[in-house]
């Protein structure tokens, strides 16, 4: 997730003097290679007709969550494959890929002392789980790591530890602090076995709630000295409840019962499908979402929605009789959730495509209104050169909404391919209130607008035709 410096090329751009990455920004646009009326075209042939809509509702009402290795998922994926084959999709195929299947099993919290209740709760994704009867131990709750560790080694023995670290609510600014959050969640096992606990419970990553708890991927560290624990997430409420009854110095004793399993590995496959370019076929300007979710709701901002916004990007020039000059290239990645197997083969299978794309782009931001685009890249000064184009490019956007450009974190998937040159874009979106279904049963298709599902159907079709329109990579020192 962040930019990595992999070779002595890269070190050199990185040493570039800063006039010559200002002077990028001076240097006039080239010219587009497009007609800004074709671009019109796209925007309003979205706006006239797309079957985004109808199929979103028919993926997520089918086939409901699509966890990684499921059923659901691969049945999903079958699916996909028919409706880009009817849409006239030039090469459609699904490219195996390896992943976990993590099954969640029966699983329930409940509070003996200070007073019997059963309290909400999800298992975090590739948990081990309790034994049969349960863990049943006295909980100790901390806001945060440093708090547990101050007190010493074994601090915890034959505990259940708490992590209550709230997150704070959106802001414009600084977006959220999802990714400190999450850490909790990812690492919270591991660093609670350290002090002697027999369970963790985590604090869920969101900052609003109604009492509802959010899964996600956890993990334990590789040390084999350090026990593997159960782990599962609570409720904003409840969490505050047993810190203030910890607080108050009440026992505060649960049982937590989880009948998560590990079934290992098994057959899946990225969706890959492309309408292929006129002039340059092989190379390639990528679209793409992630199509697996967790176990619950039915993945619909995360990131069903996107998916289908990518297949009727396509399917929309295809309408419109549009065959750019480069080749544009839908994939539905599998198993971001789980671990990125997905992303991490199609960078296998490709690798020597690698120069070849053009630019990968990545929505996985929700189901809201564009707000922008991110660019990423392994060299500064390339970065910057594709930044510059980009903005010359949303300009003619504008029909949808203002959006703005800038350097930044692409996607956890596209992300897989910036070590070896890519220019990787993430979508953002207006996700003010993402995270109030971000993994959870709430995550349902009855949360997505049509508006916005149509908006960005419109805005990746026009986008990532002007990207295969272009005369020049995007990343390419502009010409005078």
């Amino acid at each position: 997730m962040f930019r990595a410096i992999f070779s002595a090329g890269a070190i050199f751009t990185l040493i570039l003097t800063t006039t010559d990455t200002a002077r990028a920004a001076d240097e006039p646009p080239a010219e587009m290679g497009f007609e800004p009326k074709v671009v019109e075209r796209i925007i309003s042939g979205a706006r006239e007709k797309n079957d985004a809509w109808r199929k979103l509702v028919e993926l997520c009402d089918r086939f409901g969550p699509r966890a990684s290795g499921s059923e659901n998922l691969e049945k999903a994926i079958l699916w996909a494959i028919a409706e880009m084959k009817k849409d006239g999709y030039d090469r459609v195929v699904a490219e195996p890929v390896m992943v976990p299947r993590w099954v969640r099993g029966e699983e329930s919290l409940t509070m003996h002392t200070p007073r019997a209740t059963d309290l909400p709760m999800l298992g975090l994704g590739l948990s081990v789980g309790t034994p049969p009867e349960g863990i049943t131990a006295e909980v100790l709750a901390f806001p945060d790591r440093e708090s547990l560790e101050k007190l010493g080694p074994n601090a915890a023995a034959g505990k259940i530890v708490l992590f209550n670290r709230a997150m704070r609510p959106y802001d414009p600014q600084r977006g959220s602090d999802y990714g400190v959050g999450s850490r909790y969640r990812t690492r919270g096992a591991t660093w609670a076995a350290k002090a002697g606990a027999v369970a963790c419970l985590v604090r869920s990553a969101t900052a609003r709630s109604l009492r509802s708890p959010h899964t996600g991927a956890m993990r334990y560290a590789d040390d084999s000295s350090i026990p593997r624990i159960p782990a599962a997430a609570v409720t904003l409420e409840d969490a505050d409840m047993i810190e203030r009854m910890c607080a108050r110095g009440e026992t505060v004793r649960v049982t937590l019962k989880m009948g998560a399993r590990d079934e290992g590995m098994v057959p899946s496959a990225n969706v890959v499908g492309e309408l292929r370019g006129r002039e340059k076929p092989d190379e390639i300007v990528l679209i793409s979402g992630h199509f697996d979710s967790w176990d619950v709701g039915q993945g619909a901002h995360d990131d069903g929605a996107a998916c289908i916004a990518c297949i009727e990007a396509v399917s929309l020039l295809k309408r419109l009789d549009l065959r750019p000059r480069r080749t544009i290239r839908v994939v539905l990645w599998t198993n971001e959730e789980a671990g990125l197997r997905g992303a991490r083969k199609y960078l296998e299978d490709h690798l020597e495509e690698m120069p070849k794309h053009i630019a990968a782009l990545e929505s996985d931001s929700g189901m809201f209104p564009l707000r922008g685009l991110s660019v990423q890249h392994l060299y500064p000064q390339k970065e910057a050169f594709a930044a510059r184009r980009l903005r010359k490019l949303v300009e003619h956007l504008r029909p949808i909404r203002e959006l703005r450009v800038r350097s930044g974190w692409s996607g956890a998937d596209v992300g897989q391919l910036i070590g070896n040159g890519v220019t990787c874009i993430g979508v953002s979106t207006q996700n003010d209130t993402y995270f109030d279904y971000h993994h959870t049963h709430a995550d349902t298709v009855d949360k997505i607008d049509p508006d916005a599902l149509t908006e960005h159907v419109a805005g990746l079709a026009a986008m990532a035709y002007m990207l295969a329109e272009m005369p020049d990579r995007l990343d390419a020192p502009t010409r005078k």
